[in-house]
C-alpha cells in the first residue's frame, strides 16, 4: 500500500476537525455515523488522490475514537490510531492549543510518517468486550477502595450511634460495589470461555507460577491477542520494564535505566507477579537470593524476573503449550 495523501483527524466528544494535508482543505464534523460518512464523502471529493492512496490519522483517545475505528474498519478503509505523545513530539515547541491547528498537525506527521506508519486493525468483537469489561472492573475496584479508605478512617474517629446513616451508606456501599466486581468478573470468565482461542491462551499464560488472572486478561487485551507485538522485548518496552543505556559521549556514564514511558497498569501487574514469583516459585526464589546475596539492587533483580516471567509467558503462548516447570527435575 502506498500513501500519497494524509488526512488528519483531531477527536472531542462531539466533533471532529478534518484536514487534509496536500491542499490544507479543512472540515467540522459530527463526530457520529452521520459525520463519518459526510467526512469519508468530501474527503474523496477534495483531494485529488484514490481511495487506495489515502490514509487517515488520528489519536488513540479511547471511546472518543472507538466508534470511527469500527466504522473505517466496517468500511474497509486503511487508518492508523498513533500516539499523542509521538504527535506531539514530533512538532517541536507548540504554544496554545486549537482544534483545526491540530488536525493539520496530525495530518503533517501522518505524511511524515507515511513509510513507516501500518494500517491500525482493531480487536475482535470478544477482545474489544473483554476490553471494556476489565477497565469497568478497574474503575469499580478503585471507587470501591476509595469508600474501604473512608469507611476505616470514619469507624476509627467517629461514634457508630451518633453517625449511623454515615457508617451504613459507606457499608452498603462497598458491599454493592464488591457484588457488582463479582458480576463482571463472572462476565469477562464466561466471555474468555466462548473464545476457544483465547481460553487456551489464557490457560496457557496462567500455568506459570507467578501469573495471575488479570495479568494474563490485560496482556492477551494489550496485545491483541499476541499479534500487536512481534517479541517480548518489543512489549517489555511497552510496558516499562526493558532496561536502557543512559550515557553520552564521555561526559555521561549514567547507570542502566528502565523508561517512564510505559503502560503503567501492566507494569504494576507484573512487578506483583515478580514478587510472587519469589514467594511461590523455587525457581525464581533461588536466583532472587543467589544475585542480591552477590551484592545486586534488589530492584534490578526483581525486574530482570519480571522481564523472565514476559519471556516466559510469550514462549507458551507462541508454543501453544503449557510451560514445564524444569527447575523441580535439576540435580
Amino acid at each position: 500500500m502506498k500513501i500519497y495523501e494524509t488526512i488528519g483527524i483531531d477527536i472531542s466528544k462531539l466533533t471532529m476537525d478534518v484536514s487534509i494535508h496536500s491542499n490544507k482543505a479543512y472540515l467540522k464534523v459530527e463526530n457520529s455515523i452521520k459525520g463519518f460518512k459526510k467526512m469519508i464523502k468530501w474527503v474523496y471529493k477534495t483531494s485529488s488522490f484514490t481511495k487506495e492512496e489515502i490514509l487517515f490519522i488520528f489519536e488513540h483517545t479511547g471511546m472518543y475514537s472507538y466508534q470511527l475505528s469500527v466504522y473505517l474498519t466496517q468500511q474497509e478503509i486503511p487508518f492508523a490510531m498513533v500516539s499523542g505523545l509521538a504527535i506531539k513530539r514530533s512538532l517541536g515547541i507548540v504554544r496554545g492549543k486549537d482544534d483545526k491547528v491540530d488536525s493539520k498537525n496530525i495530518a503533517l506527521y501522518g505524511y511524515r510518517m507515511r513509510e513507516e506508519l501500518s494500517p491500525t486493525i482493531i480487536p475482535i468483537a470478544k477482545l474489544q468486550s473483554i476490553k471494556f469489561l476489565l477497565q469497568m472492573r478497574e474503575r469499580l475496584v478503585k471507587q470501591r477502595a476509595g469508600y474501604k479508605a473512608s469507611y476505616k478512617e470514619y469507624k476509627r474517629i467517629l461514634v457508630r450511634k451518633e453517625n449511623l446513616v454515615l457508617l451504613e451508606t459507606q457499608e452498603k456501599m462497598i458491599h454493592y460495589l464488591t457484588k457488582q466486581i463479582k458480576i463482571v468478573n463472572d462476565k469477562i470468565k464466561k466471555e474468555i470461555k466462548q473464545d476457544e482461542q483465547l481460553y487456551e491462551m489464557y490457560l496457557r499464560i496462567i500455568s506459570i507460577k507467578g501469573v495471575g488472572t488479570q495479568t494474563a486478561l490485560i496482556m492477551i487485551v494489550t496485545t491483541n491477542g499476541f499479534t500487536k507485538f512481534v517479541s517480548w522485548r518489543k512489549y517489555a518496552s511497552y510496558c516499562g520494564i526493558a532496561p536502557f543505556p543512559n550515557q553520552s559521549g564521555s561526559s555521561l556514564r549514567g547507570k542502566t535505566k528502565i523508561s517512564n514511558l510505559a503502560n503503567k497498569k501492566i507494569k504494576s501487574l507484573l512487578d506483583l507477579c515478580a514478587k510472587s514469583a519469589i514467594q511461590f516459585n523455587p525457581e525464581m526464589k533461588a536466583y532472587y537470593n543467589r544475585r542480591v546475596s552477590e551484592g545486586k539492587n534488589k530492584k534490578s533483580v526483581i525486574n530482570i524476573i519480571r522481564n523472565k516471567l514476559l519471556a516466559r509467558i510469550f514462549a507458551v503462548v507462541k508454543r501453544n503449550t503449557d510451560y514445564v516447570d524444569i527447575f523441580k527435575f535439576a540435580a
